[in-house]
């Protein structure tokens, strides 16, 4: 039992409470000393009290990926612990004391008690427990956006890795070949060729677009470069196959430098085809770098689309197509790595809603995301599907996964509800989504069955 009223006084929220109020709390609660680092509270245990803490505090963690995180601390003077009217039933995570601790505990059955004893502390504790819930909801939607950014931040340096890598792959033989180029020219300038032939040599260099060529199966391809090869020796050429491979690109086989052989002295021939050869491969690796360049420039545009970080944060006609188009780009890793089919039916002609790009792009990000993680690693078939109905824009994001069971399905929008393991998700993500959509006087709806979940929104055109 509480040994003194004056002891309850440290309580911020007692401080000025009457005498009879104090005199009930000290009849009706008790007094709990705990060590330093003693447990409070482990997830899963039932959560019964009311804490007061008059001496020490408690340092309460969150459970993220089987990890302790440090989420907030409760030091003398501070309420903390079960409120009047919360849902709380038991704990998600850890609550460890700081030093020597004293803690002044209230049953939860004595809460109705205090509410006849006491309207104005029971008030005072329902204030506290909005602005918990409040600040909850807050730091929770922080904690989502920052996993969805660490998702999108790993997609996106695999996405900016392969367009980097190739450019310094290309720029690498690229310097090999400009630094042989003046070695070819010398080799070719050597035999003095008749300017009608060197017309024509700098003609086949530049008749065909690299990157142009008709597709061929392997087969015909590998026909192709042997008849070649062979015929690139027979003109005295010693690295036929070193040659080949930039001359077929360039769709020149054997009848068109045929008609060039014909024009050059014999003694010629290899360096005139080595310099072609030569030409051809710097403008595929200029090709190559350039496609690299515009990757990386689309990826950018992708991110400023999703982010909408180029404009203002106010409300303003927007065409959801393209956020779809940008936040599926942004995702392209995960639906790679997870093999997924992405089927798009975008109806034409939509017209624009009024809205904030960053926020709907957010809701499709969770929604694409939840979708993702349904279906199983070996595939499976998303499929993203817009129309007008009644004056309302609908995007629809339906996913042929296993479904959301029966029981679960009525819940599904309730905060921090989650069927995923304990710090994969924190319950928050599909409430977020419709207060988004709520936001911009429109609905969330799901349907589910196994085989096909389908996720509705509603946005006034």
């Amino acid at each position: 039992m509480v040994t003194s009223t004056a002891n309850l006084t440290v309580i911020t929220a007692f401080a000025d409470l009457p005498a009879e109020v104090l005199d009930w709390l000290h009849a009706h609660g008790e007094i709990r000393e705990y060590p330093s680092g003693a447990e409070t509270m482990t997830p899963g245990a039932p959560i019964d009290y009311l804490l007061a803490v008059l001496r020490g505090g408690i340092q309460y963690f969150s459970v993220q990926n089987g990890q302790r995180e440090p989420k907030f601390r409760a030091t003398a003077g501070q309420i903390t612990g079960l409120l009047p009217y919360s849902r709380l039933q038991a704990g998600k995570g850890y609550g460890v004391t700081l030093g020597d601790t004293t803690i002044y505990r209230l049953h939860r059955d004595q809460f109705a008690a205090l509410e006849s004893v006491s309207p104005e502390l029971v008030q005072r504790l329902v204030g506290m427990m909005s602005d918990r819930v409040r600040e909850e909801a807050r730091s929770q939607e922080r904690d989502d956006k920052l996993r969805a950014l660490g998702k999108l931040s790993a997609g996106l340096a695999h996405e900016l890795n392969n367009p980097a890598a190739a450019i310094a792959r290309a720029a690498a033989n690229l310097s090999e070949q400009t630094a042989a180029a003046p070695t070819l020219l010398r080799a070719l300038g050597e035999h003095c060729l008749d300017p009608a032939a060197l017309i024509q040599l700098t003609a086949l260099a530049t008749a065909t677009p690299i990157g142009n060529a008709t597709p061929m199966s392997a087969l015909a391809c590998a026909d192709r470069e042997d008849e070649l090869v062979d015929w690139l020796e027979d003109q005295g050429v010693p690295d036929g196959y070193t040659l080949a491979a930039s001359l077929l690109e360039a769709e020149l086989a054997v009848p068109e430098l045929t008609i060039m052989a014909d024009q050059l002295p014999q003694a010629a021939r290899p360096a005139a085809f080595a310099w072609l050869a030569s030409h051809l491969t710097t403008q595929r690796l200029l090709r190559d770098i350039q496609e690299a360049g515009s990757r990386i420039t689309q990826l950018v545009t992708d991110v400023k689309t999703y982010s909408h970080m180029d404009r203002g944060t106010d409300y303003a006609p927007l065409d959801v197509t393209a956020g779809l188009r940008s936040t599926l780009n942004i995702l392209s890793y995960p639906l790679r790595h997870k093999h997924i089919t992405v089927v798009r039916e975008f109806a034409p002609d939509l017209p624009r809603v009024r809205g904030q790009a960053s926020s709907l792009n957010q809701v499709w990000t969770n929604l694409l995301d939840n979708a993702i993680d349904a279906l199983p690693d070996q595939g499976g078939e998303i499929t993203l599907r817009t129309r007008l109905e009644n004056g309302f824009v609908q995007v629809c994001i339906i996913d042929n996964g296993p479904g959301i069971p029966a029981d679960v399905l009525p819940r599904i929008f309730e905060p921090f509800f989650s069927t995923k393991q304990a710090g994969a998700g924190s319950g928050l993500g599909l409430d977020i989504a419709q207060r988004i959509i709520a936001n911009h006087g429109g609905k969330l709806e799901v349907s589910s069955v196994p085989g096909r979940t389908e996720f509705c929104a509603w946005l006034p055109a």
